[in-house]
């Protein structure tokens, strides 16, 4: 009988590690080696145009980067644009989400509305407000003229202030839907009991978002905040297509310049170690907002 159990056990085993393997042989190809040979890069230098091998450099391109000038300015504008678009996002999609909430008659149609933009190709959204912002046929400044304010019609993309303005519109624009369906699944989650319980005690209003529903959306925040400095800190079509990195480098992100680095100047190395130095602004982040949420708990 002993022997029976032990030989069912280890056959259940045998076809567990069977089923494992595809699993474990995806992440090997495509997470855990490509991780790895970026790490070694970042310590060499090879353009992969021209170079058969690759000449070790150490730490030289990870000083390198804290003495270019546009790496600087890129790491400037992430985090600019991470600060920003954060904020913007977590603010816009809780409200959204309370609206709908509290919105019981045609609330699947104003769902649909709200998550339709994060379907849609993010290319083909710059693509189109790019031609609404275009100075001389573009709509935005059409309709400005119409209702007599044409001293406010601009050129939208080639102005440094007003470009990163439209960079954060475009980008909330498009991301804003998946984060409010994630508060509104929070809220959903509450129960509605608590809620008539708070009213009968008088928490109505912002006592109610304060005492009730922030405390209980700790988890939902937790989610969301890391889904949103992942997307702000990876932030590359937007600025990409909409205003290609301009002017004069306004709207170059960290993402962009790596991308840049790697296949326009074939800089290997020096492109790894950008890399890295982005993953681990992801990592920080997120860990102060998994702190910053735990704290509040």
């Amino acid at each position: 009988m002993q022997n029976t159990i032990s030989f069912r056990r280890k056959a259940r085993a045998r076809w567990g590690v069977i089923f494992v393997i595809p699993t474990c042989l995806v992440l090997f190809v495509f997470v855990f080696y490509p991780i790895c040979y970026t790490l070694v890069l970042s310590f060499n230098e090879y353009n992969f145009a021209y170079d058969m091998h690759m000449k070790f450099v150490g730490f030289k391109n990870f000083i390198d980067m804290f003495k270019d000038e546009q790496f600087l300015t890129a790491l400037k504008n992430t985090l600019l644009f991470t600060l920003f678009m954060f904020v913007i996002l977590v603010v816009m999609a809780l409200g959204l989400s309370l609206l709908l909430f509290n919105k019981k008659r045609r609330s699947w149609l104003y769902r649909v509305s709200i998550f339709m933009p994060i379907v849609v190709p993010a290319s083909l959204i710059c693509i189109l407000f790019s031609f609404m912002l275009a100075d001389n046929f573009g709509i935005v400044n059409k309709f400005l003229v119409s209702i007599g304010l044409s001293g406010w019609s601009h050129n939208w993309l080639t102005d440094a202030k007003t470009a990163r303005v439209w960079v954060v519109i475009v980008s909330v624009w498009g991301k804003v839907g998946f984060c409010t369906i994630l508060f509104l699944s929070g809220l959903q989650n509450i129960s509605q009991d608590m809620f008539e319980a708070a009213e009968i005690d008088g928490a109505i209003g912002w006592k109610k978002l304060i005492y009730i529903i922030i405390p209980n959306l700790t988890e939902t925040f937790v989610v969301v905040g890391i889904w949103a400095i992942l997307q702000c800190l990876k932030l590359f079509v937007t600025p990409n297509v909409l205003t290609k990195g301009g002017p004069a480098n306004a709207t170059l992100v960290m993402y962009q310049n790596i991308y840049n680095t790697a296949f326009n100047y074939f800089d290997m190395g020096y492109a790894a170690a950008q890399a890295f130095v982005l993953t681990a602004l992801v990592m920080i982040f997120s860990l102060l907002n998994m702190k910053m949420s735990k704290g509040e708990d």
